[in-house]
């Protein structure tokens, strides 16, 4: 019989409760790491941890590490938030790893698209210069400096723009009458299952056997600019622009490639933000 596959989701909120869930499903023994396990999916084992305190938890698990996915949210959208989150809670983690003598195959660091300043409508890829303008994409990629420094195999997944259920900020945003006649920069965004899709993808992938690259953009199939993507929402809900209410531009225009992801086997279920969106008002108008 062959062996069950162990893994342990760090971070364990939207993206990493449902990566925990569909590998769970595939039969793999699904750790997941969250302050309050409370909120935990069903069949995922419980581990109750502050990964911003150094010692490691009582609960983690004493048996042998296939796989870590690190899937942290910072608590606060500042530098020393972000610090906290997405390195020094790193740091913790991989001293509980060496406490343990445990040695993953492979760690996926969820990662973020903000790493690239590009700003001129280019297509960019996982080869493409990573030149953040702000903090955030900075220390985003020193994180991911981190993972691949860790001594052990690890792949950054660079999601850009998650929605779906429970991400309605820009919907709300239309509906109160916000709109977006000069954004015209290129904007990316992936729905939360097909983020959750494409990590599973990658580990599965590595379990199987399959050569896994370093670094994958997690995007739809359609980079979009942003008036287009609010004034497509606006005929969708029926509401009108108030003049004064205007969207404040995005950072940053690029417009990014999955095909690294599909040529791993990945396909989004949502391949534009039309059929993500298309589902989430149908939801909300329930």
């Amino acid at each position: 019989m062959p062996k069950q596959v162990r893994a342990v989701v760090v971070g364990c909120g939207d993206i990493g409760s449902r990566v925990a869930v569909l590998l769970q499903q595939q039969g793999w023994q699904v750790y997941g790491l969250r302050r309050n396990t409370a909120h935990l999916p069903a069949h995922i084992l419980p581990i109750s941890a502050d990964l911003y305190q150094a010692e490691c938890p009582r609960a983690w698990p004493q048996e042998p590490i296939d796989y870590v996915v690190y899937a942290m949210a910072a608590q606060t959208m500042s530098e020393d938030g972000y610090q906290q989150a997405y390195v020094q809670g790193q740091r913790h983690l991989y001293s509980w790893l060496a406490q343990h003598q445990q040695q993953p195959k492979r760690i996926v660091f969820v990662s973020s698209t903000s790493v690239y300043g590009q700003s001129d409508g280019s297509w960019i890829d996982e080869q493409s210069p990573t030149k953040p303008a702000r903090w955030s994409g900075q220390i985003m990629l020193e994180a991911e400096r981190c993972a691949m420094g860790s001594g052990y195999p690890a792949t950054a997944v660079r999601l850009s723009g998650i929605y779906g259920p429970g991400r309605n900020m820009l919907i709300r945003r239309v509906r109160e009458g916000y709109h977006a006649p000069h954004l015209h920069s290129f904007t990316n965004r992936i729905h939360a299952d097909d983020a959750a899709s494409l990590i599973a993808t990658v580990l599965q992938a590595d379990a199987q056997g399959q050569a896994v690259e370093s670094v994958y953009l997690g995007v739809d199939n359609a980079p979009v600019e942003q008036a287009e993507v609010v004034a497509w929402l606006q005929q969708q809900l029926g509401v009108s622009s108030v003049p004064d209410l205007v969207l404040k531009p995005r950072s940053g225009s690029k417009r990014c490639s999955n095909a690294r992801a599909r040529a791993l086997g990945w396909q989004p279920i949502y391949a534009s933000y039309r059929a993500g969106y298309a589902v989430q008002l149908a939801e909300l108008s329930e």
